[in-house]
């Protein structure tokens, strides 16, 4: 089992290795002390998982309940945010106890903000069950509620307690969904490190899970460390999710987050004239993610114009100067029209 510490305003650790459910409940008496744990999923994964998980649980003298909701970016969403926090209330969950967030993106951001909220702050633990949650969204202690205006516009920073990370349970992702996680990998290549673009490049979707995961979480555990909350270096973790986000935002989400994330990633790159351009391009095709998009740069812009990286007229754009080299640039609102038209 790899251990990565975290430091942050709370540090931890996540541990990341294969067949660690059965020992789940165990960590988690340790590290919390817990005597309540609420395993929050999706209708996805708890038929997969939440039974492993709450014998787990029962194993170590944790007392286990479940929440289940419907799976879906459309359940990340006030109702499910305030039903969830309301199960808790009705089940008397107090700071004593913990929620465990079991699942992909949706159910880490939905879990992490009812823990960032319920009581003022109780512990979380992130069981990342997708590529996309492994590598990406269960580090870093980013939380979230989508808003009708646009996604993630409801959240908190709230760091887990604990990153319990089984690499096994991707074995029973569907092969577009963990495609999606690729879309996080690669954007964690072209970011910070030409040497995993490269090895991406000769392994295609063959590539070791544990070796990569561990390497995009390291990565990230070093931005988190100097920029917790995103007022800097981290911002440059949303390349390809202003763009992203709009065309997630203009399909009802019906495109995934890492098809359009991908899309995002080389609308940027032909935009900014990377050197790199056409090979960023090309590893999104051979992973099989989509470099384009039929949404026209009017509507992509529009609803740009709702992302939470806006501040006043102003907007910042992830752009890669080359692999392994991206900056920070704040663009003008009236620019970002044609900046989009030039990478469609």
């Amino acid at each position: 089992m790899k251990a990565i510490q975290v430091n942050a305003s709370r540090p931890y650790q996540v541990l990341l290795g294969t067949d660690l459910l059965p020992t789940l409940g165990r960590q988690i008496r340790e590290v919390t002390g817990s005597g309540t744990a609420v395993i929050v999923s999706d209708t996805t994964v708890a038929p997969l998982y939440a039974q492993a998980a709450e014998e787990s649980l029962i194993s170590a003298g944790v007392r286990a309940l479940r929440y289940v909701f419907p799976a879906g970016e459309q359940s990340k969403s006030p109702p499910v945010y305030l039903d969830l926090l309301n199960f808790l209330a009705r089940n008397h969950i107090t700071r004593a106890d913990c929620l465990i967030a079991l699942g992909g993106g949706v159910v880490g951001d939905l879990t992490g903000f009812a823990a960032a909220t319920y009581l003022r702050g109780i512990p979380y633990i992130q069981v990342p069950t997708t590529l996309l949650a492994a590598v990406d969204s269960s580090v870093g202690g980013k939380t979230a509620i989508d808003l009708p205006a646009g996604k993630n516009l409801c959240g908190a920073f709230c760091q887990p307690s604990l990153v319990w990370c089984s690499v096994d349970t991707l074995d029973t992702l569907p092969a577009p969904v963990f495609r999606d996680g690729c879309a996080e990998v690669i954007k964690y290549a072209v970011l910070y490190d030409r040497d995993l673009f490269a090895y991406l490049e000769e392994t295609g979707l063959d590539f070791c899970r544990e070796k990569v995961i561990g390497r995009c979480v390291e990565l990230k555990r070093d931005v988190v460390a100097r920029d917790e909350f995103d007022r800097g270096e981290r911002m440059k973790l949303n390349l390809g999710h202003t763009i992203g986000h709009a065309v997630e935002a203009l399909s009802g989400f019906r495109v995934s987050h890492g098809q359009a994330v991908a899309i995002g990633m080389a609308v940027v790159a032909r935009a900014a004239g990377c050197p790199d351009r056409d090979r960023i391009v090309s590893i999104l095709r051979q992973f099989g993610l989509p470099a384009e998009t039929d949404y026209t740069a009017q509507a992509l812009f529009e609803s740009a114009l709702a992302d939470k990286k806006r501040a006043g007229d102003t907007i910042h754009m992830i752009v890669p100067r080359a692999i392994g080299d991206c900056a920070v640039v704040a663009m003008d609102v009236q620019d970002i029209k044609p900046f989009i038209e030039a990478g469609l």
